[in-house]
């Protein structure tokens, strides 16, 4: 090489050198292994397009491929580099050492060449390759504007046996449209996501999409991990399998047969092994015979998620909410911390019940107390029966479903429990205080337990307050009083009471209401209580 002629080529300088390029092996082949940061294993790596001009030098990918797909050589590029992966693979398997998968890149203009994977099935066969080790890599972009070819083309690769790695994800501006519509094997999430900051809202959002793609029982390699903390960060949140500079820079193909026969390997496993009898995936499916059965026919029903000790909600039925729900809103359930309500002995029963389903892939029950609590409701401890069954599992996270039963009222026929349960009733009812909110927009208003239980109101009273009024609960005379003090609350008044007589036996109460407001100053509900007047006289 003459002394300092590396440089960049110019575009006609790497179109005149192509084709010398191919004939000569300066296009070659580097790869970069994937390794198991959890076992140290190497899992497979992937094919990596290098061109060094003999008097011009390395050229970097970023300049030449451009240069390539603009001028419609791309896929005469990647068809010699798969074959020259399949030369090596053939090397490696002759040579009776132990290989791994390789994934090899496919471009949007690979694919818009309709005989592009019969080439490559061609190569694969004249090379004697099985095809589980190579695996078909596109990127999140290639399947902008065009899904419909993508999807096509992933057909057909599966059809062949190809497993199919979707490159760069998290990169491009479509990143969830590809999870709900490419059928893709792995997902490689770029960690440049995270420029260059570990945690923060990056890494609240990279772990969301790990979770995703848990339930899709799709493995992920993160790609470009370049520091330990990285690797130990993916790690943490469920991504073990590691690409980047942190293990290994892309390596000559001598060089990666050295490293190959260093290290152990393993497969890919699914981040998420699915219970294949109970088809759990479905659950999330609205139209799927498993969310109708859930929905409408097993009882009170939740989904949840265990790991290191920690329980998350992830879907419940309407029926789970009457049974325990203390008249509280989907929502609330989802944000609660299950473990939250229970005593020490309960939930070591709770949780020695999930340790036996998860050996025995069987249903497990168990009587639970807890005590569940509520804005509205206040608290009150409950006993639950659960039935339940794993149903899916990776690594410490497991995923269970159950079914629940309220069963409180039968547990009170007994002894100490009875007892119990009387003096707290005694003691509650001596308080004399009922409450509920009232949601300005919506005209509802949500009663606490109390008031459900000794006056009769239902869970939710539409067009608030007219139906107390016409049922007697509230007394006429005082109708035209009530709505002027819900009027001012709704124009702003931070607070507002008054003594009124209620129930058919004019029992006077001290009413009193407080306003939330939202964050730009609207009044948003009222929170009103009333509690018995101390002389308890009828007005």
């Amino acid at each position: 090489m003459t002394e300092g002629t590396e440089r960049t080529m110019t575009e006609k300088e790497l179109l005149d050198s192509f084709d010398e390029a191919l004939r000569d092996g300066h296009i070659f082949v580097c790869y970069q292994p994937k390794i198991n940061h959890a076992t140290g294993r190497m899992i497979g790596a992937e094919a990596l397009m290098r061109w060094k001009h003999p008097v011009y030098g390395l050229q970097f990918p970023s300049d030449f491929i451009p240069v390539l797909e603009r001028n419609d050589l791309i896929h005469r590029a990647d068809l010699y580099v798969f074959e020259q992966v399949c030369a090596f693979q053939r090397q490696i398997i002759d040579s009776k050492t132990s290989p791994v998968p390789v994934s090899f890149n496919m471009s949007r203009l690979d694919m818009l060449h309709d005989s592009y994977i019969d080439d490559i099935e061609k190569l694969r066969k004249k090379y004697d390759i099985p095809v589980k080790l190579l695996h078909a890599e596109i990127t999140e972009s290639s399947a902008v504007g065009g899904m419909e070819l993508v999807i096509g083309v992933l057909k057909k690769l599966h059809d062949c046996g190809y497993k199919v790695e979707m490159d760069d994800f998290g990169s491009g501006y479509s990143s969830l449209n590809m999870l709900k519509d490419l059928d893709v094997d792995v997902i490689k999430l770029d960690m440049r996501f995270l420029s260059g900051n570990i945690g923060g809202r990056g890494g609240t959002i990279i772990s969301s999409i790990v979770q995703m793609t848990k339930w899709l029982n799709t493995p992920v390699v993160a790609e470009g991990v370049e520091t330990i903390e990285q690797a130990d960060y993916m790690k943490s949140i469920g991504c073990s399998y590691i690409q980047g500079y942190l293990y290994s820079k892309p390596l000559t193909a001598d060089q990666f047969i050295e490293m190959l026969r260093r290290l152990d390997h393993e497969p890919a496993a699914a981040a998420m092994d699915l219970i294949s009898v109970m088809d759990a995936g479905k659950f999330w499916d609205p139209n799927s015979l498993e969310t109708l059965i859930f929905n409408s026919y097993v009882g009170a029903a939740v989904i949840f998620r265990y790991q290191n000790g920690k329980c998350d909600i992830l879907r419940i039925n309407q029926k789970y909410m009457k049974e325990i729900g203390m008249n509280m809103t989907e929502k609330e359930i989802l944000c609660s911390d299950p473990f939250e309500g229970f005593d020490e002995a309960n939930l070591k029963k709770f949780t020695d019940t999930l340790k036996r389903a998860a050996k025995s892939y069987d249903e497990e029950s168990c009587e639970t107390w807890r005590t569940v609590c509520s804005k509205i409701c206040g608290k009150d401890k409950i006993c639950v029966r659960t039935d339940l069954r794993m149903i899916g599992k990776a690594d410490d996270e497991y995923i269970y479903y159950a079914t629940v039963r309220n069963i409180t009222s039968e547990k009170k026929r007994f002894g100490e429990i009875e007892e119990s349960e009387r003096k707290f009733r005694m003691a509650s009812e001596q308080v004399n205080v009922y409450a509920w909110e009232y949601i300005f927009a919506t005209k509802q208003m949500r009663p606490c337990f109390r008031c459900m239980r000794d006056l009769g109101v239902p869970p939710v009273v539409e067009n608030y307050p007219a139906p107390l009024f016409d049922s007697g609960l509230f007394p006429r005379d005082y109708e035209e009083m009530y709505y002027d003090m819900l009027h001012k609350l709704e124009a702003g008044q931070e607070s507002a009471e008054a003594v009124i007589p209620l129930t058919v036996g004019r029992i006077p109460f001290h009413v009193r209401y407080t306003t939330e407001f939202d964050e730009n100053g609207k009044p948003l509900k009222a929170y009103g209580s009333a509690a018995i007047v101390a002389d308890g006289k009828k007005a």
